[in-house]
This record gives C-alpha cells, sequence and structure tokens, in this order.
C-alpha cells in the first residue's frame, strides 16, 4: 500500500512589492534599493510580505503592494525596473 504524503503540498508564493521614496536608499547584498526601483520580496501572504517589508527596509520605504494590487503600468516611473531582494 502507498501512502500519501499531505504534508508535500505544493506551497503558493506570492509578491510583494515596496517603493521607495526620494531619500530612501538601502543597500542589501549589493543591491541597491531607491527611488528607482521596485523592490520584489518573496511572501506567503500579504502580511507575511509586509513583515518581510519592515525587516528588510525598517520605516524607510514609500508603499508596499501585495500580489495584484501593484500596477505594472507604473513601471515606467522606476528606469531600473524590479529588484528581488
Amino acid at each position: 500500500m502507498v501512502k500519501k504524503n499531505l504534508d508535500l503540498k505544493e506551497k503558493k508564493m506570492y509578491k510583494t512589492y515596496v517603493t521607495f521614496g526620494q531619500a530612501h536608499v538601502h543597500e542589501i547584498g549589493g543591491d541597491v534599493f531607491d527611488k528607482d526601483c521596485v523592490a520584489v520580496i518573496d511572501c506567503d501572504s500579504a502580511k507575511d510580505g509586509r513583515d518581510k517589508a519592515f525587516e528588510f527596509f525598517d520605516r524607510k520605504f514609500c508603499f508596499s503592494y501585495f500580489g495584484e494590487e501593484f500596477n505594472h503600468d507604473n513601471m515606467k516611473y522606476f528606469p531600473r525596473g524590479f529588484v528581488n531582494v
């Protein structure tokens, strides 16, 4: 008899997008996060994404958007594009 392991369900990952103000500049692992890019955080939920944003950037970011809340048409304002955290 083959036993199925229900704990191995594929876990869905989400993304949180973080934007920065004019004076918000961070460097993490050699990557610079500033007003000209959008940080992308892999997360399990909206709360997890926002918690990670505070963990990475303290309170020095502008907005965080969960999943489809981020309007990709606004990327014209971020010349450096997406940067994964």
